[in-house]
């Protein structure tokens, strides 16, 4: 499984500590092994998928798209729920 990412995502993360980048590399490592566990958005957002998970004590919402015959997920954005999906629509 290739794992891709947008620029968007790759600045969302640049600002990450030490724990929370451990916190993201291992919800990344659970959508390598099941690319579909995350929920399936509609509407706007049909086709993206957003996984949530705990990174200290906080709920952290990772967006990505799962194509499951080329094997390659794309990783759009990273953050906590506020604001999160109406910035991801840009």
């Amino acid at each position: 499984m290739r794992v891709l990412s947008t620029p968007r995502f790759d600045r969302d993360i640049k600002r990450l500590t030490k724990p929370q980048k451990e916190a993201l590399n291992n919800s990344i490592r659970i959508l390598i092994k099941t690319p579909l566990i995350g929920e399936l958005k509609k509407g706007d957002l049909q086709g993206v998928r957003v996984y949530k998970f705990r990174s200290q004590a906080q709920q952290v919402l990772l967006a990505y798209a799962a194509n499951t015959i080329e094997k390659v997920i794309i990783l759009l954005a990273y953050g906590t729920h506020e604001n999160f999906y109406r910035d991801l629509k840009r």
